[in-house]
């Protein structure tokens, strides 16, 4: 089979499209990775190059020793997508080493994996270690109303989780864990994407204050949900501030222990404070 003609390299190409399509991707701003199992790597293994030289890494991933990814293209952009997939994204394989990869397909013309490959990398890693293998994807993009939400609330991850869990039960049901919150940083260094790590293994979403959101999950449908859920979110808080600087209800400490016992949730106790 064709990689182009894959339901991995489809879900991959229709989830940047969606992104671009709903403004998270403005330039070449955004990136995304997808770790494939051994199956989606043996139906496509056909049209693979296996004799690419390898590059190495500026951080070593053992847990990714041998993995196959799909990652978005350095200075691409997403809006490009649909129309030069094969140029847009690629296909790397990690070293058995874990610190080295090649380019088996894609990135034609000489490009290169995403700026952001480190941070990926290094997140694919935690994530696949935490839940024993069943997050594989890794999103980064530029929604605009939370990026606005962090000039205005306070960067702390208690403030953040609770008032987006305030705007719809959604929330708590799509990121039950909360969200962590990092300040400015310069993008793409190794500061970032240790600090990111380590909120990844509590979090499964983490904004980058006046920056945008890296977001992890099982399938790239559920990750593109997360994603959608948190700007969502952040739409109505927007909305709901720019007409009043109070809320005049909001569901209570109860209302969300109500639900968690409904819908089997754990709510850590740190987003539960009265108000």
């Amino acid at each position: 089979m064709k990689v182009l003609d894959s339901n991995a390299a489809k879900g991959f190409i229709r989830m940047s499209d969606d992104g671009w399509r709903l403004g998270w991707h403005e330039c070449h701003g955004g990136n995304l990775s997808f770790r494939l199992t051994e199956e989606e790597v043996a139906e496509v293994r056909e049209e693979l190059k296996m004799d690419g030289a390898w590059t190495k890494l500026p951080v070593n991933v053992p847990e990714l020793a041998g993995d196959f990814l799909y990652v978005t293209g350095s200075g691409k952009f997403m809006r490009n997508m649909t129309l030069d997939p094969e140029d847009s994204f690629g296909m790397i394989e990690i070293g058995k080493d874990g610190g080295s990869y090649r380019i088996v397909w894609g990135l034609a013309g000489g490009g290169s994996p995403t700026s952001e490959l480190p941070a990926h990398l290094m997140n694919q890693a935690v994530k696949k270690r935490v839940t024993d293998g069943r997050y594989r994807v890794i999103y980064h993009a530029h929604p605009a109303n939370i990026i606005a939400l962090s000039f205005i609330l306070p960067l702390k991850d208690e403030i953040f989780t609770r008032e987006l869990w305030e705007m719809e039960p959604e929330c708590a049901m799509t990121f039950p864990s909360g969200m962590g919150v990092l300040p400015w940083m310069v993008p793409g260094t190794a500061k970032i994407a240790e600090l990111t790590c380590s909120m990844m293994e509590e979090y499964d979403v983490v904004l980058w204050a006046q920056h945008g959101l890296f977001a992890a999950g099982d399938s790239l449908d559920n990750t593109f949900g997360l994603m959608h859920t948190v700007e969502k979110a952040a739409e109505m808080l927007i909305k709901v501030l720019s007409v009043t600087k109070e809320k005049r209800q909001i569901p209570s400490v109860q209302d969300f222990k109500d639900m968690a016992e409904v819908f089997r949730l754990e709510l850590p106790e740190k987003f539960l404070y009265d108000k």
